[in-house]
């Protein structure tokens, strides 16, 4: 275990937003390095979809984080939780699943995580293995235990009420089951995206009602995906996946803006982000050097130095010489024997672009190419038989219609 407490505190809090309390973590470093019996980390996951973004791995680099420093971090899996799904019934990111369901995402998370965290040093549970047992009785003293007025305390909850809208006993029960995941842990501290800061403080209120120490409560910024507008996801199409190509991976992460690349930067890798805004500020390095190195180092943690390499020198030719690149694989796309709009085919059929109002945008700014001609016209129809090369900003694809 890490030994230097400045060493350790440096580390938590490299990226993230808020940690409460933080004397408190201070008097747990003291003591874990003391008794030599590290913390007990906790991170949650929901199994509701079977890949793992950069915008996931955020959280997970900072238990990384806590690995390296010689703590106990746990993977916590929550299929029991991810069968209930979104009690509220409006997000579209947390369906309800079936058992087959969440097994299969579970074992897909496992082999993933195991590129960014040490699955040596990685206990994985299932809070099923206590929430499976609860019975009524269980769940009525979880219930007793918090009340309705701290539970409206969160804001859409509490803004419902206050518009008459209905709130669910399922929703109201869903944070407590989630605070009874750090009860069963025993958990020092956990992590969690701004996002879920109201659920990680009921953790910290039921561990109290229970006797245990509270928990402290570190939460992680959300990650903007590549539209640097909204939260990265996959239903949104704006995400960069660690299991795509390095091609892929490369390509997208040129994309961002320069403004995003510097949180890319902060909270995917571990470079000295001051130190690369002083030299681009000072004029020592061109933005897009600083971009291609960020693209460098993402892609170097998921497929290794020399793919990362190459992929640069590729892209580097591609746009010093206004080539194609020469191994875009070629797109099929079923178009009944009609021919289509090129605007539908990049963003709903390859979706290239999130929205047909970013297809606008980058048109305007001539960064839609359609075999070497730029596009000017919004209505442009790609014909059924011929092969398209399409360039739109640094992203590239080969499309025919049949």
């Amino acid at each position: 275990m890490e030994k230097d407490l400045n060493k350790q505190l440096e580390l938590i809090r490299r990226g993230s937003v808020e940690i409460i309390q933080l004397d408190e973590l201070k008097k747990k470093l003291e003591r874990a390095v003391k008794t030599n019996k590290p913390l007990v980390i906790k991170a949650g996951f929901d199994p509701t979809a079977p890949d793992i973004h950069l915008g996931h791995t955020v959280l997970l680099r900072k238990m990384r984080h806590f690995q390296d420093l010689g703590h106990k971090v746990v993977f916590l899996i929550g299929d029991h939780t991810a069968m209930i799904g979104d009690p509220s019934g409006v997000s579209k990111t947390r369906p309800r699943l079936t058992k087959e369901e969440v097994r299969d995402n579970a074992e897909t998370y496992q082999r993933q995580i195991s590129r960014i965290l040490d699955a040596k040093k990685l206990e994985v549970r299932f809070n099923s293995e206590w929430l499976g047992k609860m019975d009524i009785a269980a769940i009525a003293e979880l219930m007793s235990r918090y009340s309705v007025i701290r539970l409206l305390e969160r804001d859409d909850f509490f803004n419902r009420y206050k518009e008459g809208k209905p709130i669910s006993m399922l929703e109201f029960l869903y944070p407590l089951l989630q605070g009874y995941d750090s009860v069963a842990l025993q958990a020092d501290v956990e992590l969690g995206g701004t996002d879920q800061k109201f659920n990680l403080l009921v953790g910290r209120d039921i561990q109290g009602v229970y006797g245990q120490e509270e928990q402290i409560v570190v939460t992680m910024p959300l990650l903007e995906g590549l539209d640097g507008v909204n939260k990265m996801s996959k239903s949104l199409g704006n995400y960069v996946g660690i299991n795509e190509s390095a091609k892929d991976q490369f390509g997208k992460l040129m994309s961002i803006s320069d403004e995003l690349m510097y949180k890319y930067y902060e909270l995917l890798t571990d470079e000295d982000v001051a130190k690369i805004k002083a030299d681009v500020a000072g004029g020592k390095v061109h933005p897009k050097d600083a971009k291609v190195r960020l693209a460098k180092n993402i892609v170097a943690q998921y497929h290794g130095e020399e793919e990362a390499e190459k992929q640069a020198q590729e892209f580097d030719r591609a746009f010093k010489d206004k080539g194609f690149p020469s191994d875009i694989p070629l797109t099929e796309i079923n178009a009944d024997g009609e021919n289509k709009p090129l605007i539908e085919v990049v963003v709903h059929i390859i979706m290239m672009l999130p929205s047909r109002s970013e297809f606008k945008r980058k048109t305007q700014e001539n960064a839609v190419e359609v075999n070497g001609s730029k596009v000017s016209d919004m209505g442009i129809m790609l014909e059924v038989g011929k092969e398209y090369q399409i360039r739109v900003g640094k992203k590239f694809a080969r499309v025919v219609l049949k």
